[in-house]
């Protein structure tokens, strides 16, 4: 018997529609195996989609799985914070002490949630990263991908902090922003480090955010930017914060990404006194409705 199931569409880092990284939420997923979980996922054609199941620990306020249109993911940033969003909304979970705890491959996970309704931000506690190696600016590695960029004074990194991203500074927000990523480049870099592929990132002098950032993704078929990844802004405050470089105040600063490829988003990080990442932001449901699978 085929179930119709709560689906949403949210789009995530985003106050308002059209702005941020979009993310498709299946609510009512018990029942629904491996094989279908990931033909949703091949459906939907979004960066991911996820599906919500009753929690199996006490300590947990749901379970979840994430999948890319190709494989499962074991953890996402803007997944779990746009799920998080999605969940409250349907009343399906309430924070105790301001906190939700999502249950995953990556174990269980707190999300701090501030405020309420459109005006409500959520930020996840991301798994520990790593700095798995520094590099230099002339690494054959990376020396096709990084060609023609004008770089900061950070070496690059290979940081791994759920997944794994080649973090590179450049000297200027608007060199970042005119740049073209060599996508033959990319990939192959993604394919011979087992990584992501390549994040870019420059300060900026902007009064709302103070880094500006570019995620080149090339472990996929088709290479493409990310409009907005809350786990390579992750990876990238934990490697700022091990050089001692982090912006802002007090730990907290904000990221603008995505306006290259048609969107604005904006990801709020938090690294706290325990050297703990947290990635978050607003989301805004645009479709709600039901799925029959």
């Amino acid at each position: 018997m085929t179930l119709a199931r709560r689906y949403v569409q949210m789009d995530v880092f985003a106050d308002r529609p059209g702005a941020g990284n979009p993310l498709a939420v299946v609510l009512d997923a018990a029942g629904l195996d491996d094989a279908a979980m990931q033909a949703i996922a091949r459906w939907t054609r979004l960066p991911e989609t996820t599906f919500v199941f009753p929690a199996a620990s006490g300590d947990a306020s749901y379970s979840l799985r994430m999948f890319s249109p190709r494989r499962e993911v074991p953890f996402a940033g803007h997944p779990s914070v746009g799920t998080a969003h999605a969940v409250l909304d349907a009343g399906l979970a309430v924070p105790r002490d301001g906190l939700l705890v999502q249950e995953g491959l990556a174990g269980q996970l707190p999300l701090r949630v501030v405020g309420d309704g459109r005006h409500r931000t959520i930020g996840v506690r991301t798994p520990r990263s790593r700095v798995v190696e520094v590099a230099t600016h002339d690494d054959p590695r990376l020396r096709a991908a990084l060609r023609g960029l004008p770089v900061g004074p950070l070496p690059p990194a290979l940081v791994e902090g759920g997944r794994r991203w080649w973090l590179a500074q450049v000297d200027s927000e608007s060199a970042l922003r005119a740049s073209e990523p060599d996508w033959d480049a990319i990939a192959a870099l993604a394919e011979s480090t087992d990584t992501m592929g390549l994040c870019v990132f420059a300060r900026s002098d902007d009064p709302v955010f103070y880094l500006a950032v570019r995620a080149w993704v090339g472990g996929t078929p088709t290479p493409f930017e990310d409009a907005a990844s809350g786990a390579a802004n992750a990876t990238l405050a934990a490697w700022l914060a091990s050089r001692d470089a982090l912006p802002g105040r007090d730990g907290r600063y904000r990221v603008s990404q995505g306006r290259e490829v048609g969107y604005d988003a904006i990801i709020d990080l938090y690294v706290d006194d325990d050297g703990e990442v947290w990635s978050g932001g607003r989301a805004c449901p645009i479709v709600s409705g039901r799925i029959e699978w």
